[in-house]
């Protein structure tokens, strides 16, 4: 092919000659420039690529960054490690009130179960910490999860446990409270010199047997007699029989009375604690010198008070035989 080539001055003119092979390559680089520039104009048109064009930056990101993984398990570890500290922080506040709980029933309270959970955790932890700034290799995002998912079970049994604990102690407590209640106390201190007991004996005013339903302690006059637990007083009056008395309910049908007294220091309806002098020794009533009369009521019925001053006594509890020449029944004081 000849191609002619004109200048803009008159006469002047040029040409060349283009074979087949300069031909065949000038019209294939004008066709790839135009599929190029083709191509840039319909990008630039068309802003979003078809959906198959799409590339998945997060897959490729984490394709291309080997160290994502070990940034991702770092991040979590340290929240678990937080959480750790968490549950020290709750397991010392638990192992708090276990002593306390233990103080109060006596005994050495502990968990086997719970400890066997404890163990290891934290340590654990420190492990994959370790494995994250060494050499090792880290661990896999599944065995972080299992750690997470392990301190989750452990702080709820933690959380049941602090629970229980808290039903345990209150139930302790009541029932030391119902524990002081009773009329353990010894109600004179200063001559408990026991001169008669519960039980079938003779009666020294009238000469015959019959049913004594209390116990009696010789001492001075004035002699302060003291409560044998707290309550509330009941009647604190002279009474036929007992002479100036005190009687106290300490509750559940439980009372304490307090006979042949020569002054009385509570009223009705005053509440007393446990020890506190509530009268004084005399010979009131009938009696035959100083004493003091104390019997123990459950319901109504007489019980040997020494059941409840225990140790406190040499003479063991008796159970009330009437002899076989007793006659009828009669109640002395």
């Amino acid at each position: 092919m000849k191609i002619v080539i004109m200048h803009a001055q008159p006469g002047r003119e040029g040409h060349f000659t283009l074979g087949g092979g300069r031909l065949a390559l000038l019209v294939g680089a004008t066709l790839l420039t135009a599929a190029i520039v083709g191509a840039a104009v319909q990008r630039y048109m068309s802003p979003s690529a078809p959906a198959a064009y799409a590339v998945d930056w997060p897959a490729y990101a984490q394709a291309v960054s080997p160290d994502r993984d070990t940034a991702f398990v770092r991040e979590n570890v340290t929240m678990l490690a937080t959480k750790v500290g968490t549950l020290q922080a709750k397991l010392a506040s638990i192992d708090g009130l276990g002593r306390r709980v233990a103080q109060v029933a006596g005994v050495a309270y502990t968990d086997p179960e719970l400890a066997t959970q404890l163990q290891g955790m934290p340590e654990e932890a420190t492990h994959v910490m370790d494995d994250l700034f060494t050499d090792r290799q880290p661990p896999s995002p599944a065995t972080a999860a299992d750690l997470a998912q392990q301190l989750d079970e452990i702080q709820v049994r933690m959380a049941q446990q602090a629970d229980n604990l808290r039903l345990l102690d209150a139930a302790l407590t009541r029932r030391s409270a119902d524990k002081a209640l009773l009329p353990s106390a010894m109600p004179i201190t200063e001559y408990p010199y026991l001169s008669s007991s519960y039980g079938w004996r003779r009666n020294p005013v009238t000469g015959r047997y019959a049913m004594h339903e209390g116990l009696d302690f010789s001492a001075p006059s004035g002699t302060p007699i003291l409560a044998a637990s707290g309550g509330v007083v009941l009647v604190a009056k002279y009474q036929s029989g007992y002479g100036n008395s005190v009687e106290i309910d300490h509750g559940n049908g439980l009372i304490t009375r307090y006979a042949h007294a020569s002054r009385l220091l509570v009223k009705p309806g005053d509440v007393v604690e446990r020890g506190q002098e509530i009268a004084r020794v005399g010979s009131s009533g009938r009696s035959t010198g100083p004493h003091l009369h104390f019997e123990v009521r459950l319901a109504g019925q007489p019980l040997d008070p020494r059941l409840f001053l225990g140790p406190q006594q040499t003479a063991p509890p008796t159970v009330a035989q009437a002899p076989a020449t007793a006659p009828a029944a009669s109640a002395t004081r």
